[in-house]
């Protein structure tokens, strides 16, 4: 089973700054191409952006120039940097792993933007 394991979830005011990360095995860090995705109440599941092994970078239009998707390939560890986050952004935050037709998926952390 492979895991993924994300943390750095939490509350956060209107206009902070929250950092997430996921941390995957090697094997599976040096192939797939990782993401993050997001979840709020009785919403689907939407993509906030991906990064490939290149480091070229995908973004949801809804969080452009706010978040920050990096990697770090010595660590095998992706990270997930937002700012100016708004009360829409409260979801649970899912990493990602993806490569042709297999897919694993981390257990979640919640972030909650409120006042």
């Amino acid at each position: 089973q492979v895991q993924l394991v994300e943390s750095g979830g939490g509350l956060v005011q209107p206009g902070g700054s929250l950092r997430l990360s996921c941390a995957a095995p090697r094997s599976i860090f040096s192939t797939y191409v990782m993401g993050w995705y997001r979840q709020a109440p009785g919403k689907q599941r939407e993509l906030v952006a991906n990064i490939r092994i290149s480091s070229s970078t995908n973004y949801a239009d809804s969080v452009k120039g706010r978040f920050t998707i990096s990697r770090d390939n010595a660590e095998n560890t992706m990270f997930l940097q937002m700012s100016g986050l708004k009360p829409e952004d409260t979801a649970v935050y899912y990493c990602n792993a993806r490569f042709l037709g297999s897919e694993f998926w981390g257990q979640g952390t919640q972030v909650t933007v409120s006042s």
